[in-house]
């Protein structure tokens, strides 16, 4: 699961569709992954070796997990900074315009579809037991390993330790967060030697999207280390080769971010233009603060079983361009959603992918 920064994944997506393909990192954050060559993926620039900062990071972080301060100076040192890392984290042009139907069809295809109908028959039994176990829908699984890796066909081809010294050492100086950027990829890059000492892995070995996040699912090591778990039961969490990890995993990960079972993600708004205060029903962005009574006199126009909604709502604006944005009542399920990837966007391509997947699997 996935970096999280809001819309940031979408923004790249269209800001370079040109010549990236998509699926996306979780994360923590996971930000969305591109098809990128693997020349470029593995394209080395200086080691870390060479920066004091970097060594004294190792040192302190050794010292403070109780690792082999040798092993863990040798790993960051052998690192190397990637440039098409640090391109792909680049701020958006200001030019850019977000549309929800440029992003929409980049997820919501034939190809994606179909993929998601074979993992989920040849997996029916295992997405059954973690809606049983965790409450979330198969649907909901699925949705998220498709949009993230098209079930395990795009897993990254970065090294994990190349994006993570990368980020944490020379994220871009022009990026409005880039120190609390750059903080935060430590700590990934601290999760991840720790993880890897664990395992008696060689870090060198892993792949993953330009961020560092990893595996079908596409989890950040922080996220691999708090939510993983092993749901085949042969004794070791693997979210590159174990679809039953994989989607206990992403299943646990939503019940640890207050997935509700049985209460839809979303449903149909209209507004009534007498009463519309838009501005007041977008303050709170995306996080659910709205009961039914409160949203509906702001303008807002709720139908059907949307009325008898217990929980706060969200007003879920998605734009399209030039044309008018498409709206959406968020209910805290559809929050839970954006808590594996900061994006309006990203969960909505989740939720219809997973609704296609699921139409197709009925009889």
């Amino acid at each position: 699961m996935t970096l999280k920064t809001p819309f940031r994944r979408f923004s790249l997506a269209i800001f370079l569709i040109a010549t990236l393909a998509g699926t996306s990192w979780t994360c923590e954050a996971k930000p969305l992954k591109y098809r990128v060559s693997e020349s470029a993926a593995q394209a080395q620039g200086p080691m870390y070796a060479t920066r004091p900062d970097a060594m004294q990071f190792a040192d302190d972080l050794a010292s403070r997990r109780n690792l082999d301060q040798e092993w863990v100076r040798q790993t960051i040192g052998q690192s190397s900074y990637n440039a098409s890392v640090a391109r792909l984290m680049q701020p958006p042009s200001q030019a850019f315009v977000k549309n929800w139907r440029v992003y929409r069809s980049r997820f919501i295809d034939p190809i994606r579809i179909q993929a998601g109908v074979n993992f989920w028959r040849t997996n029916r039994e295992t997405l059954a037991r973690a809606e049983q176990e965790y409450g979330v829908p198969a649907e909901i699984i699925v949705g998220i390993i498709g949009v993230e890796t098209i079930y395990g066909r795009d897993t990254g081809k970065f090294r994990v330790m190349d994006a993570l010294t990368t980020l944490a050492f020379d994220f871009p100086a022009n990026h409005p967060r880039a120190k609390e950027r750059s903080e935060y990829f430590k700590g990934e890059i601290e999760q991840f030697l720790t993880l890897e000492n664990r395992k008696g892995a060689d870090p060198f070995e892993a792949r993953g999207s330009y961020a560092g996040a990893m595996g079908m699912p596409q989890f950040m090591p922080s996220s691999w280390v708090k939510y993983a778990v092993d749901f085949d039961g042969d004794g070791t969490v693997d979210l590159w080769n174990s679809p039953a990890d994989v989607i206990g995993s992403v299943a646990n990960y939503f019940k640890a971010f207050n997935w509700q079972p049985g209460m839809p993600t979303h449903y149909p708004v209209s507004f009534d233009n007498r009463h519309l205060d838009l501005d007041a029903l977008m303050a709170p962005d995306i996080l659910p603060t709205f009961s039914v009574a409160s949203l509906t006199a702001k303008g807002a126009v709720l139908e059907g079983a949307a009325l008898d909604h217990k929980g706060p709502l969200a007003l879920i604006e998605l734009l399209n361009g030039p044309d008018a944005p498409s709206y959406v009542a968020g209910t805290e399920n559809f929050y839970a959603i954006t808590r594996y990837n900061w994006s309006s966007y990203y969960a909505m391509a989740v939720i219809e992918l997973g609704r296609k997947v699921a139409e197709q699997m009925k009889p």
